[in-house]
């Protein structure tokens, strides 16, 4: 099943599936996949559509469930950014991939949301089917003239398969009035059918006079007819040191290159065409006047400079130039004139500023237990002209003033008398005190409580409080020393992860570990275990695809950690093994499960690996995590946001609950102004409340690039499903019993067979029974690559994926298709070499396919695949010389990214224990094990007993 979408012609968001599901199905599906609160919205009615049937377009009734604009752009910020819908059925977990239409719309309504953020729209009257009615238009500047004809370029055929027409067109225009009304929806202006209520009420309804259409036709026509040969620019300068005049300059500008500028006295000296910025300019003198007078429209004042010959500038006095810097610069340069105001021009008046005192050092507030946000900050409120504080005596002489702007120590500001009075007050009567740190952290990031109604323009804090505060906090920090029993040598920038985590940890915060995917999130999160070893037992929460590999990380980096693995129908059923471990394992589904008894142990910490997992906060498993009591709590991911803002507060609110307010009031303030408007304000003042507690670093960093190697291998250890693990015994035992009969010729034949579909076992139960059954749920390989391969895809990356088995690729190269909605190659054998050239210059493009799967023996020489910076061996060949050489189509000439190479091992099967083997052999004497695996049925019965038996650790929950 395949979502597809159209704008439909009743100005509505359309959606079908491609294999003809009842559209009701479609609408529980939307209900079951995170379209939450809007499904109930969709109205299922038939389309006609225009559909390929039998080589032609043929006329098809279709189901289809259809949106208002409102209830649409709900609908398409939640699917921005998907490559499918995720839901659970019967059998697991099941994917819908969304067709080219659905995310193209998507996108178009971040564009529609784009131009709001920008103000790149215009009220207007259009007449529709009903009447006159209020619209929001989009405006936009000369700049975005390519990017719309790029737009149209990638329009999906799909989208016009109801009608002709400019289909784009409608849908941009009725997703821009949607984005605005949204945003002035609690305005309400106006009596009922004025323009007013018509743009900002819910009824567009308007009585229209011809005056005030004639009116905003010119209005439109000046802000948006731009002169494609001239771009006229205003260059406000200041007053000389006893002067009041403003001098403001007409210019040309470049429009590609702004900062390059010609005075409009050269316009004047050319008597015809002339050559400006490398480009010919025919009659200069008459397209500078247009662009002038289209500026007049939108700031009057300019008529004056129009009524000579030759205009060149105007010079303003106080009152004017302060007109022009409120109100007629910006209104100009949303209607694309250039602007440039003087360089320490302050806008941000009169405000307060908030001093803070931290109540001692990190290492104090552990010892005395201090619990986090509740903790008591001193403050004191100052009043601030600009970024100045200012005294009492500088107060009372603006007090005095009456100009709009007044030069204060060398800058020239804004002052508000009305607000300057207010500030007076206030800090009269509230100069200082204590509040809680939560509260200082909320005003730091622009949220001010409602009681103080003035703007707050700066917070300054001493100690650890300001360290908070900086947004650096990682750099700013004495580094932690490597602590003792720690198998491994971090790297600069994880001593800087260990030190922001143990400086949380100290005074009981918690902390978003946000690191890119092979950054080392695992060892950092261990080192700082062994930190403070002793405090009390820790509680990690992972995915069961992952469980083997903590285990094992643990016990290779940090050995002196007791480990307790909390899964399985063997666990504990009281809590006393949990008291007495360093670390405790356990998988979201157990600790739903058992979260009354987990819920009975004090825990240090609670860890959770792959946090994105309690990215929807009404699940079960995101609330019984959140019911773990926890002294500190820290969540691992490489992805903190990966479709809406929503998944960051339910992570956030994770480790500091209540930090950024209930998740209402977080749509309210930050996901619905963000998502839907493009609201840069918004975004910085949640980049302000969460970047003290969220670190993210990127493989791209450049303090982080310096660090790392050219190559990073690293084993990846996945768990077997029961499943998977009572097929694996059954080979086992069959082997075993028909062994002890044969030798020579039929005995190593036997072994290898045997290990053949042991590894197909740990590859996936469909890929040995071969019944075509259904993928997902099944492997813990498979699960782990998908995770994997999610991160990659959503860091614009690609992967090289290496299989010795033709079969399973293929069945992996339909599977990961439909799950990421995105082309997947497969070149293996059979593959002729035109169609193999064709894939890697497909792949090697720009925008090619972003997973490239292979066959070890196709694909393992004589490829350049620099396009990928990921390379993942599915199953292995035992020959480390031959995973080398695969490894090499990536890791060569013209790679100028670090390459990280994954190999996947399953836990307790012969896998791991050939894959120590190989490491053991390496160790000694840098020799490999022979080709392949015919070393292996040299073995005595014995051994192959020992390296083929199942372990008990083998199976994941």
């Amino acid at each position: 099943m395949v979502l597809h979408a159209i704008w439909s012609s009743g100005n509505r968001l359309a959606l079908w599936a491609e294999d003809g599901e009842p559209a009701e199905t479609l609408v529980e599906l939307l209900a079951a996949s995170a379209v939450d609160g809007l499904a109930h919205k969709a109205i299922v009615e038939p389309l006609d559509l225009r559909l390929p049937g039998d080589g032609r377009l043929e006329r098809v009734r279709v189901p289809v469930v259809s949106f208002d604009v409102d209830a649409a752009l709900g609908v398409l910020e939640v699917l921005r950014g998907r490559l499918s819908l995720e839901y659970d059925d019967r059998d697991g977990p099941a994917h819908v991939p969304l067709g080219d239409s659905v995310r193209f719309l998507a996108e178009l309504a971040a564009l529609a949301a784009d131009f709001v953020a920008r103000r790149r729209v215009l009220p207007a009257i259009v007449d529709e089917p009903g009447g006159a009615a209020a619209r929001w238009m989009p405006a936009p500047a000369a700049a975005d003239r390519d990017r719309l004809r790029a737009v149209a370029a990638a329009a999906p055929p799909v989208l016009r398969a109801e009608r002709d027409g400019d289909v784009l067109l409608d849908a941009l225009t009725a997703l821009t009035d949607g984005v605005a009304r949204s945003a002035l929806e609690a305005m309400r202006l106006g009596p009922p059918g004025s323009w007013l209520a018509g743009l900002t009420g819910p009824d567009a309804a308007v009585d229209a006079p011809d005056e005030l259409r004639a009116a905003l036709a010119a209005w439109r026509d000046s802000a948006t007819e731009a002169s494609d040969e001239i771009r006229v620019c205003f260059r406000l300068g200041q007053p000389d040191e006893d002067d009041e005049d403003w001098p403001l300059d007409f210019l040309v500008q470049d429009v590609a290159e702004p900062s390059l500028v010609v005075d409009t006295e050269e316009i004047w000296r050319s008597a015809g065409g002339t050559t400006l910025f490398d480009r010919h300019v025919e009659r200069p003198r008459e397209a500078l006047l247009a662009e002038l007078g289209r500026a007049s429209r939108l700031w009057p004042e300019l008529d004056d400079a129009l009524r000579t010959a030759a205009p060149v500038g105007l010079v303003l006095d106080t009152v004017r130039a302060h007109r022009f810097l409120r109100g007629a610069a910006p209104l100009l340069a949303q209607a694309g004139f250039g602007v440039l105001l003087p360089a320490t021009w302050q806008a941000g008046g009169v405000g307060l500023k908030l001093t803070g005192s931290s109540p001692g050092t990190p290492g104090v507030v552990q010892r005395r237990s201090a619990v986090g946000f509740d903790a008591l900050v001193d403050y004191r409120w100052q009043v601030a002209l600009g970024e100045h504080v200012l005294t009492r005596a500088e107060l009372e002489e603006l007090a005095r003033a009456k100009a709009p702007l007044v030069r204060m120590r060398g800058q020239w500001v804004e002052v508000d008398h009305i607000r300057l009075r207010k500030a007076l007050a206030f800090v009269d009567g509230t100069a200082g005190g204590q509040l809680s740190l939560a509260d200082l952290l909320r005003i730091g990031a622009g949220l001010t409580p409602p009681a103080i109604d003035l703007p707050v323009v700066g917070v300054d804090a001493t100690g650890w409080v300001g360290d908070l505060l900086s947004g650096e906090l990682d750099r700013l920090l004495e580094p932690v020393a490597e602590p003792a029993g720690l198998a491994a040598t971090l790297r600069p920038y994880q001593v800087r992860g260990l030190s922001w985590l143990a400086f949380l940890s100290g005074l009981r915060l918690g902390g978003v570990l946000a690191d890119d995917m092979g950054l080392g999130k695992t060892v950092q999160t261990l080192a700082l275990l062994l930190h403070d070893r002793g405090a009390g037992p820790n509680l990690l929460v992972c995915p069961m695809s992952v469980v083997g590999n903590w285990q094992r990380e643990a016990a290779r980096f940090a050995p002196e950690l007791s480990v307790h693995v909390h899964h399985g129908s063997g666990r504990a059923r009281d809590e006393r093994p949990l008291h007495t471990a360093d670390l405790v394992i356990t998988t979201y589904a157990v600790a739903t499960k058992d979260v009354g008894l987990l819920g009975r142990v004090r825990w240090r910490r609670v860890v959770l690996d792959e946090a994105q997992n309690i990215k929807n906060s009404a699940t079960k498993q995101s609330a019984a995590v959140r019911a773990l009591p926890a002294g500190q709590r820290i969540a691992l991911t490489g992805t903190p946001v990966e479709n809406r803002l929503a998944e960051l507060w339910s992570i956030v609110d994770f480790v500091n609950p209540g930090l950024l307010g209930p998740l209402a009031e977080f749509r309210e303030r930050f996901a619905v102004p963000i998502e839907r408007h493009g609201d840069e304000a918004a975004a910085g003042q949640l980049r302000r409340i969460t970047g003290p507690f969220l670190l993210r670093r990127l493989k791209t960093d450049p303090a982080i690039s310096s660090d790392l190697p050219d190559k990073i291998e690293m084993k990846v250890l996945c768990n077997l499903t029961a499943e998977q693990a009572s097929l694996y015994q059954a080979v086992v035992d069959d082997m075993l019993v028909k062994i002890e009969g044969s030798e020579g010729i039929e005995r190593r034949g036997l072994v290898l067979a045997t290990m053949t579909k042991l590894k197909q076992v740990c590859n996936h139960p469909a890929h040995l029974l071969k019944d075509g059954t259904r993928l997902p749920g099944r492997s813990g390989k498979l699960a782990r690559l998908e995770e994997i391969l999610e991160e990659v895809l959503a860091a614009g990356e690609k992967a090289l994926c290496f299989t010795q088995f033709t079969e399973f690729g293929a069945m992996l190269e339909r599977h990961l298709a439909v799950r990421f909605g995105r082309e997947v190659c497969f070149l293996h054998g059979g593959t002729p070499k035109r169609r193999r050239d064709a894939m890697v210059a497909e792949f090697q493009a720009d925008g090619g396919p972003p997973v490239f799967l292979l066959s070890l023996k196709a694909g393992g020489t004589g490829l350049n695949l620099t396009a990928a910076n990921h390379v993942i061996h599915v199953d292995r060949w035992w020959n480390p010389a031959v995973e080398d050489q695969a490894t090499d189509r990536a890791f060569r000439i013209g790679q100028r990214r670090d390459v990280q190479v994954r190999k996947f091992v399953s836990v307790g099967t012969l896998e791991e224990r050939i894959d120590e083997m190989i490491e053991q052999k390496k160790s000694l004497s840098r020799m490999t094990v022979g080709t392949g695996e015919n070393w292996l049925t040299e073995l005595s019965t014995e051994e192959l007993r020992e390296v083929i038996a199942l372990s008990t650790d083998a199976v994941s929950e």
